[in-house]
């Protein structure tokens, strides 16, 4: 049966204009109008309001309201199988049923029932020619050429369709509320040079590079953000180059949405187009109560989602608004600071916190809590203040008033009030030089009362002197919390509770005055450096924030000590649970382990401001918490490199056993030296012992082709990263696994693992891979990568030194280890495998 004909569309446009009944009705299907073209909702109102669709029907371009009961329309493009509006153009001046939508060779404009334009699009050099939506919800002024003269995608509301950018400098905008009004609220979403940060009136609260799943590839300028189906993607370079990546796992295809919601939650949607269901798949900030207004003003948020009244403040209900007013009914919000000038401040618990203190620095440090209050009350737009008693910072919260949330205790929040019916006051107390009063009193007397008040001068002056010196200290911005010396050893029992130590000095467990545990760090081997060095290095240290890197919560700088306080992580490090511990790690925990592990490092490598590396990477610096927290200790102590430095770091640092070969030449030390230690440590979680280590005579027949050693009592010494290459080449990944696992994995599981270890461990630096994408292999969404066999037969030379150092070291120096020396470029590989070099392990391990 032949298709019937179809009607000329420009016969269509005749009978809309001249019809005696201008309504249509019917599925609209056309994806193109010429200009010349006028719509209103009453024109199609049979159709909701659409009278242009994408050529398979995706996407229609109506004059229709929000949501059924609202009576205000807007011109709006909506993908019709989810009813999501994609983009709107007159979202601040909704309009009626008759007002008119006209397409001419000028442009769109849309019209109010006054026939006043409230809206259009930009004006042209060159005529418009035709209308077009596309299927990807895009809609387009064409010329004659076709060229695109405008498009809905540069002009983004609150939501972005796969396939959409976002440029540096533009922004989405959230609509005000859930009432079927599309009016912007307060919550953007904006792209900055190098991070898309989160918005309240103007107010960081939430950075992409929070999330723990984005990593930052470069630190280039960030051009625009591109988000697909695979996730959000910030590029530099001209659009070449990827900046910052988040991916979205298991959403490869399909129509995705990325919408910045009235509550202020970004939230990634994928639509299946099958059975039409949508799936959140991602959601930015993940702890809700960081949202400046997930509860009312002066409301506290609680992990579960709750809001309650802030201390001293409660819900009134004759208020219709329902915010927190004060307990106190002589207290009342200021309405400006011309009438007054006696402010009362209302007191906080100290477990309270406000978002913004965790995105700005301090107005002022060094000060007590009455200056901090001063400068609030001299501020007509300051609502209150936070203050650290410990570091004497003032946070001061400006123009906007928002919910509060669960802080750590540092910081303690004063909401500014003023009492009603209290007259102005003109004098006030203010610091400054104690006021002389003149009275009788005998010569003697008067005398002796000078000299104290001179001694009590000088000393004022001394004070005041060091206090100023301190200042330049601390006015570092992003130092963490400092702690006194005289607390930390309180908290330590005197440094009596040693927990561990490490190559950069000793820790010890410790609880502080508001009853939460640490781990003391006593740093050991900075050497001469200054305390501005040191404060300089530790402020960098204090704004790293993710949530597989150990939190660095406060520091102490008392003369010549220095020492870091850390969160205390209660499973401690890996290496006890993984060799020493009487609990056997199932393999779902070492994957999670590994992972976690993987991520902190790749945070390091490529998500922060300036690039870390480890340079210590071991089981003992990977940390473990409840609920299979892992975390990395002791980044950022080694030097920070800029990228100029990275070429020409190559101070010697480590332990041996997971040092990369490039360590023991006059190589640079990159990103990837900490990848080859990853790849070590890997290679243990997937044996559940050492690399070096030993297996009885009944278990050690399968080892033949690995390089190896007897000892007196029977136990053959085994090099495990051979024998993972030897077992990779056969396929026998299960020989592989720690036996107290047996049975419970699957041979492609330990496959995946190995894989990926041995390609992290490959000679050339340039063929390990970057941890971001050691991560993306681990997750599963980044295609594994074949170990390139040529690159890891040094391990074979590794394994035989290490059996002929075990022989030797019997009747030999035993802390000397054969290592192997990487060969010079006017060396063959070949060859070089013979040059090899004793170097001791204080070499090689650094202080340890």
């Amino acid at each position: 049966m032949g298709r019937p004909p179809v009607f000329p569309f420009y016969l269509f446009i005749l009978c809309t204009l001249f019809s005696p009944s201008p309504a249509l009705a019917g599925p609209i299907s056309v994806p193109s109008i010429p200009i010349n073209f006028t719509a209103s909702y009453l024109q199609f109102i049979d159709n909701s309001g659409a009278f242009l669709a994408s050529e398979n029907s995706s996407f229609q371009a109506r004059i229709t309201n929000s949501k059924p009961e609202s009576r205000s329309l807007y011109f709006v493009i909506i993908h019709v199988a989810s009813h999501t509006i994609v983009w709107s153009a007159n979202r601040n001046r909704h309009i009626s049923q008759s007002s008119q939508l006209r397409l001419t060779a000028q442009g769109l404009t849309l019209y109010n029932d006054s026939t006043h334009p409230i809206w259009s699009t930009p004006p042209n050099p060159t005529p418009v020619s035709s209308m077009h939506l596309l299927e990807s919800g895009n809609l387009l002024l064409l010329d004659s050429t076709n060229n695109i003269l405008w498009q809905s995608f540069d002009s983004p509301t609150d939501l972005l369709v796969s396939g959409q950018t976002l440029p540096a400098g533009k922004s989405l905008v959230a609509s005000s509320g859930d009432d079927g009004e599309l009016s912007q609220g307060s919550y953007r979403l904006v792209v900055g040079d190098d991070d898309a940060v989160l918005q309240w009136n103007g107010m960081v609260y939430w950075k992409l590079s929070m999330d723990e799943n984005t990593f930052r590839d470069t630190s280039l300028p960030v051009d625009f953000l591109m988000f697909n189906a695979t996730g959000l993607f910030l590029m530099g370079g001209n659009g070449q180059k990827i900046v910052m990546k988040r991916i979205i796992k298991g959403n490869s295809q399909g129509l995705a949405f990325a919408k910045l919601d009235y509550k202020g939650l970004l939230s990634v949607v994928s639509f299946d187009s099958i059975d039409r269901s949508s799936n959140q798949v991602m959601d930015g900030p993940s702890d809700r109560c960081q949202i400046p207004m997930i509860c009312k003003k002066l409301d506290v948020c609680s992990s579960g989602g709750s809001c309650r009244c802030a201390p001293g403040f409660h819900n009134d209900p004759r208020m219709n608004n329902g915010d927190c007013i004060p307990t106190d009914t002589s207290l009342v919000f200021p309405d400006s600071c011309n009438n007054h000038t006696d402010f009362k401040y209302l007191s906080l618990r100290n477990e309270l916190d406000y978002f913004s203190n965790d995105f700005t620095d301090p107005v002022i440090r060094g000060v007590n809590i009455s200056l901090c209050q001063s400068l609030c009350s001299k501020n007509c737009s300051c609502l209150g203040v936070f203050f650290s008693q410990r570091f004497g910072s003032c946070y001061m919260i400006t123009d906007y008033l928002g919910s509060m949330k669960s802080g750590s205790g540092d910081r303690v929040g004063y909401v500014k009030m003023v009492a009603v019916g209290v007259p102005n006051s003109d004098v006030k107390d203010k610091p400054g030089f104690p006021t002389i009063v003149a009275v009788l009193l005998p010569s003697s007397v008067v005398l002796a009362i000078a000299v104290v008040v001179l001694v009590c001068l000088r000393r004022r002056f001394s004070r005041s002197k060091q206090d100023d010196e301190e200042m330049d200290l601390v006015s570092i911005p992003g130092l963490p919390v400092r702690i006194d010396y005289a607390e930390l050893a309180e908290a330590t029992e005197n440094f009596k509770n040693q927990i561990g130590s490490g190559g950069f000095g000793t820790v010890y467990k410790g609880t502080l005055l508001d009853g939460s545990e640490v781990a003391v760090k006593k740093i050991t081997c900075l050497g001469s450096q200054g305390k501005r060095e040191f404060l300089t290095e530790i402020a960098v240290i204090g704004k790293i924030h993710h949530v597989n890197l150990v939190r660095l919560r406060g520091f102490c700088a008392h003369g010549p000590q220095k020492l870091l306080v850390y969160e205390y992580m209660m499973r401690g490090s890996l290496d006890r649970t993984l060799f020493q511990g009487d609990t056997v790690l199932d393999w779902k925990e070492r994957c999670e382990i590994a992972l976690g592990a993987a991520r902190g490092l790749a945070y390091l490598h490529s998500g922060c401001e300036h690039k870390i590396i480890h340079c210590d990477v071991k089981p003992e610096n990977i940390l473990l918490h409840h609920k299979s927290q892992v975390k990395i200790s002791d980044f950022g102590l080694s030097k920070l490199l800029t990228p100029e430095q990275s070429g020409l770091f190559t101070t010697l640092r480590g332990t041996r056993g997971y040092l990369a070969p490039e360590w023991l030449t006059s190589s640079a030390i990159t990103d990837k030296s900490d990848v080859y230690s990853y790849g070590m440590v890997l290679l243990e979680i997937i044996r559940g012992s050492k690399n070096s280590t030993t297996r009885s005579n009944s278990s050690a027949a399968a080892l033949s082709p690995c390089p190896s050693t007897w000892d007196s009592a029977g136990q053959q010494r085994v090099y495990f990263p051979l024998l993972a290459l030897e077992m990779h080449v056969e396929g026998n990944y299960l020989e592989l696994v720690d036996p107290r696992l047996a049975g419970q994995v699957r041979s492609h599981e330990v496959e995946k693992m190995v894989r990926i270890a041995l390609c992290c461990v490959h000679e050339d630096p340039n063929l390990r891979p970057t941890m971001t994408n050691v991560v993306g292999m681990l997750e599963g969404v980044v295609p594994l990568v074949e170990p390139r066999l040529k690159s890891l037969n040094f391990l074979r030379f590794y394994g035989r030194r290490f059996a002929e150092s075990s022989t030797m070291s019997e009747g030999t120096q035993p802390n000397q280890l054969m290592l192997y020396r990487q060969p010079t470029s006017s060396t063959s590989s070949t060859a070089s495998y013979n040059s090899f070099s004793y170097v001791s392990s204080q070499q090689v391990s650094g202080p340890r």
